[in-house]
């Protein structure tokens, strides 16, 4: 076949202030790099847009360096090879790497995993079998410590990752999770597909007050992806000794000023104990992970829902969207 010469990208155009922008991203024509040695080229079929990324955007020192002014972003994406100077990967492979945004990406074949399509959908491979479905499974396990019997509560419940703790959890032998969400649409998601034992919508009043009528015994582990008003309730609400993780606070993500913070002297008093974590701390328990997330999933006792976008060029719009909270469940762009 011939090779593709040029394919789409989309690039870092400006650093957002606040809220990201359709004008902080271009939607650019790039050349295809040459193919070399233990490389591969891989055609996009779909991608992911992750709350993470925002902070990639911002050129601050973190955990992972920031996305470059003018260069295509990155994230993770599922596609075809359709040209390989690997032995271990050939032609026609399905696999996952980390060079999304863009149409075409050349990579080195170590950097990508093999994965079989016939396992999953595409998606899965991205959300409930990929990053996300790890970091509610790591998160609520090993950062939370969770043990059979807990009241769990889950802030971003409708979200790729605060959906699968709550199922996780239920699975697992919660004796009550709780989560929140931003409609009541995604309430009644929470309570009649996946599980959940009670859910608020968190626009519908104080948070605290909501999670003290639906936990009246108090909480014993916090899975926050929300940060602000949501951790101040848990940590009122919280019961002596419980675990807090802390995967996420998007509803700072956008601040211009400081929104100053909760209270901790409810940590002291109780003994709460607050990890915050990245999931790549948690790489050894991948296997553990895959083999029962994956088998709950084959056997239908986890539902995945995706929210998909269609074309690259649109991907802008899906992770603007993604932040304002118009997903349940995984947040994807097909390309």
């Amino acid at each position: 076949m011939t090779l593709p010469e040029h394919g789409v990208e989309i690039r870092l155009a400006a650093r957002p202030d606040g809220w990201p922008k359709p004008e902080n991203f271009t939607v650019a024509k790039a050349e295809v790099p040459a193919v070399g040695a233990g490389q591969v080229l891989v055609r996009n079929l779909v991608m992911s847009v992750d709350p993470y990324m925002r902070g990639r955007m911002n050129d601050t020192k973190s955990y992972i360096p920031p996305f470059e002014l003018g260069k295509a972003l990155e994230g993770g994406a599922v596609g075809e090879v359709i040209a390989s100077e690997s032995p271990d990967l050939a032609v026609g492979d399905v696999v996952l790497h980390g060079l999304g945004w863009r149409e075409f990406a050349v990579l080195d074949a170590a950097s990508a995993v093999k994965i079989d399509p016939n396992l999953a959908p595409l998606g899965a491979f991205l959300g409930v079998l990929g990053m996300p479905g790890l970091t509610a499974y790591a998160g609520l396990l090993k950062a939370a410590d969770f043990r059979e019997g807990d009241v769990v509560f889950v802030s971003g419940a409708a979200g790729a990752v605060g959906a699968l703790v709550g199922q996780i959890a239920k699975l697992r032998g919660a004796s009550k999770v709780i989560g929140s969400a931003g409609s009541a649409e995604k309430v009644a998601h929470l309570k009649d597909d996946l599980g959940f034992d009670e859910a608020f919508n968190y626009k519908d009043g104080p948070v605290r007050e909501q999670l003290e009528k639906a936990a009246p015994e108090g909480i014993d582990v916090y899975f926050d992806n929300v940060g602000g008003d949501h951790l101040e309730a848990a940590l009122a609400v919280a019961n002596k000794g419980a675990r807090f993780a802390l995967c996420g606070a998007i509803s700072q993500y956008n601040a211009t000023e400081s929104t100053g913070g909760p209270n901790l002297f409810a940590v002291i008093g109780k003994g709460i104990n607050m990890r915050g974590f990245i999931v790549g701390e948690y790489s050894d328990v991948k296997e553990q992970f895959f083999a029962e997330v994956g088998a709950w999933l084959a056997e239908g006792k986890i539902v995945a829902r995706e929210t998909v976008v269609e074309g690259l060029e649109n991907a802008p719009a899906a992770f603007i969207d993604l932040l304002r909270g118009a997903n349940t469940g995984k947040m994807l762009v097909k390309l």
